[in-house]
């Protein structure tokens, strides 16, 4: 009798979900945010209108500045801005086109334009207290404003970056760099050789499972094969990362209130997603430019920690090297 409860008990246990502990990056931070629109005629003169999301707690943090998805606006990232600035960063997210969609390399131009202009306009639109520390500055974007973040990084802009602003990290949510292989947007930073991204700075590819499916058959899809994150990974150098929510869709992460009807879509909500993007955010700009990498070594051990399916998850630098002594940049 006592045997058959203990089978059974087994039973159960073998049965029963396996959970794993919440890690504090996927859900909301301690700090209380802010978020200000940037006009051009604000008298810090910002080269393209910005939305800047930041922390209101006296004190230096380090800067993402972020590019948003083809036809798409600031605003659309809010929830997503939120989550990240209230573990304390501060997002600057510039608007990328007026009515007309700018072509591959003015939009890379308008990314650069932005970076130069932050030393000397961020610090007076933030409040009083708050001041930005552009010696930890990383770069990020979405869709096509991913492989403009990229091709910033890898020096594709006409105007250089200028003395005090260096890019220490990049962050690609689910980049896309054109149509197809042979229909790439300028520039086409894409070689299709292992890790020739010539880049020395830590980099984070963050993917979707759908973004490679079409919404119907009338639909192509959002993110195509050939010239989504998968090939952005691969191209990169370490360190680096790559992290699939293999449920979710292209636009998956953007506010509640949008309603995509292009792209492909997961069928669970939009929250869970926003905090495994946010979170992943979060846990590799920590990591990288704050050396705290507890977090970061954490979702890479067991993806499990994150709110939704991450699969594939891979990582060039070994956990070894990450989880040792310090955390070391340099591949093994």
């Amino acid at each position: 009798m006592a045997m058959a409860s203990l089978l059974l008990l087994l039973l159960v246990f073998a049965a029963a979900p396996f959970s794993v502990a919440p890690l504090a990056v996927f859900q909301p931070g301690s700090f209380e945010t802010t978020t200000l629109d940037v006009g051009r005629r604000d008298p810090s003169s910002p080269p393209r209108p910005l939305l800047v999301t930041a922390p209101t707690i006296p004190g230096s943090y380090p800067i993402l500045l972020f590019a948003h998805g083809t036809y798409l606006q600031p605003n659309l990232y809010t929830m997503l801005f939120r989550h990240i600035s209230s573990h304390g960063f501060i997002v600057v997210a510039p608007q990328l086109f007026d009515r007309v969609l700018p072509s591959g390399p003015t939009e890379v131009e308008y990314v650069a334009q932005v970076a130069n202009w932050l030393p000397s306009g961020l610090p007076s639109v933030l409040p009083a207290t708050v001041e930005p520390n552009l010696g930890k500055l990383a770069i990020s974007g979405h869709s096509r404003g991913g492989k403009s973040a990229f091709a910033v990084a890898l020096g594709y802009a006409e105007t250089p970056l200028v003395d005090g602003v260096t890019i220490s990290a990049i962050i690609g949510v689910d980049p896309v760099a054109g149509r197809s292989r042979n229909r790439r947007t300028d520039p086409k930073i894409l070689t299709y050789e292992p890790h020739s991204f010539n880049l020395s700075v830590p980099v984070s590819v963050i993917g979707t499972g759908l973004g490679n499916k079409r919404r119907s058959l009338l639909m192509p899809p959002c993110a195509p094969d050939e010239v989504n994150h998968v090939e952005f990974y691969r191209e990169s150098r370490a360190p680096a990362s790559h992290f699939v929510a293999s449920d979710y869709g292209h636009m998956d992460m953007l506010n509640d209130w949008f309603i995509g009807m292009i792209c492909r879509s997961g069928r669970g909500p939009r929250g869970p997603m926003r905090r495994a993007v946010g979170g992943i955010v979060v846990a590799f700009l920590k990591a990288y430019l704050e050396g705290e990498r507890d977090d970061y070594v954490a979702i890479l051990e067991n993806p499990l920690a994150a709110p939704v399916k991450l699969s594939p998850v891979d990582n060039i630098v070994p956990y070894a090297t990450l989880a040792g002594g310090g955390l070391n940049l340099a591949a093994a």
